[in-house]
């Protein structure tokens, strides 16, 4: 297994912002599957829901790495570095 980026290895879990994805709640939006902000807690969706509202937030704000919000899952994604943990 190659190693880690210095992203994954510094990202930290933080409370979720809310339960479901934060933009999609606000505006009756949906859903396929959750990821959380590392940086920030945020909640959005993945790139196959209709928003893409994760991907979004890292654009917006060049938070690095997001986690898998699915029961489960246990896996983290850098945007930046483009590898998975």
């Amino acid at each position: 297994m190659p190693d880690l980026c210095d992203h994954l290895r510094d990202a930290t879990p933080h409370a979720p912002s809310t339960e479901g994805c934060e933009e999609c709640l606000k505006t009756g939006g949906r859903w396929v599957h959750l990821r959380e902000c590392l940086t920030c807690g945020h909640v959005g969706c993945c790139d196959s829901s209709p928003n893409t509202h994760a991907t979004k937030h890292y654009h917006a704000t060049k938070h690095p790495v997001m986690r898998s919000a699915q029961p489960g899952e246990d896996w983290r994604w850098c945007y930046v570095d483009e590898v998975m943990a």
